[in-house]
């Protein structure tokens, strides 16, 4: 099995290479992200100037791995495009350090790359733990445990999942659900300042207020439930109910691989 990783946190970023080391188990891992942090870059794409790619030690021997001068997108598709001599069997981007949740999954660079591999037609994962208390070993394991789901036949190819790990150890978790993204409103500040020559804004970010509904992913947070949801679905799609199916086999796996 071929594995592309990548990320919006940087190709420095711990969680990155505790999941490539876990991909491992897979088979064949290979890193491709940006060269610095990239987080609210959504899907963006560069398509107004030349992308620069670099072959670079990696973190884990063995981990072909590669820095690109861009955004998260920009990384995977030059990973699947320049990178992957063919189509690899999954894209997995993470682990992000902090929660992508309803409405955010618009703007997070982790998921936008993995929705740039989705739309390439390569199965993907984007996954995310806390800031505060970051679960990677069990992120990265969860990770590869659906990529080998997804490799096995037992989980669709056309998938796109998003995955968010509550803020507790494992032990402490209530299980996995198959969520659907919460409602929020978002509240932004503008500053003002001056460079000297023109007039200039520092846009900035509020905490976000959610609409509680339970089935969201951030109703699953406050139930210590990990968050799976199928980004994109399609007319007839099996890929919910077999979600919902596999769930709570998946989290007794993932329980007893510790």
């Amino acid at each position: 099995m071929k594995i592309l990783v990548t990320n919006d946190d940087g190709i420095h970023a711990p969680g990155l290479w505790v999941l490539a080391r876990e991909m491992l188990s897979l088979g064949q891992a290979t890193v491709v992200a940006p060269d610095r942090e990239q987080s609210g870059m959504g899907a963006s794409v560069s398509f107004h100037h030349p992308v620069r790619i670099v072959k670079v030690r990696p973190h884990v021997e063995g981990i072909e791995t590669y820095s690109v001068e861009g955004t998260p997108a920009d990384a995977c598709i030059l990973g699947l495009k320049v990178v992957h001599g063919s189509q690899p069997d999954l894209v997995v981007s993470g682990i992000n350090e902090g929660r992508n949740l309803g409405d955010d999954v618009f703007i997070s660079g982790t998921v936008g790359a993995a929705m740039q591999a989705h739309f390439l037609g390569v199965p993907s994962i984007a996954i995310s733990v806390s800031i505060d208390n970051p679960q990677f070993a069990t992120a990265a394991r969860l990770a590869a445990i659906f990529g080998r789901h997804i490799s096995e036949g037992n989980l669709p190819k056309r998938i796109l999942l998003n995955i968010n790990l509550p803020n507790v150890p494992l032990e402490q978790m209530a299980g996995i659900a198959v969520t659907k993204l919460a409602d929020q409103v978002f509240n932004f500040s503008i500053k003002p300042g001056n460079d000297g020559r023109k007039n200039t804004y520092w846009i900035e970010r509020g905490r976000p207020q959610w609409k509680q509904a339970e089935g969201t992913d951030r109703w699953a947070m406050d139930q210590n439930l990990i968050s799976v949801t199928a980004l994109i679905t399609y007319s007839n799609s099996p890929v919910i109910p077999t979600l919902k199916t596999l769930a709570p086999a998946i989290f007794k796996e993932l329980k007893e691989s510790f």
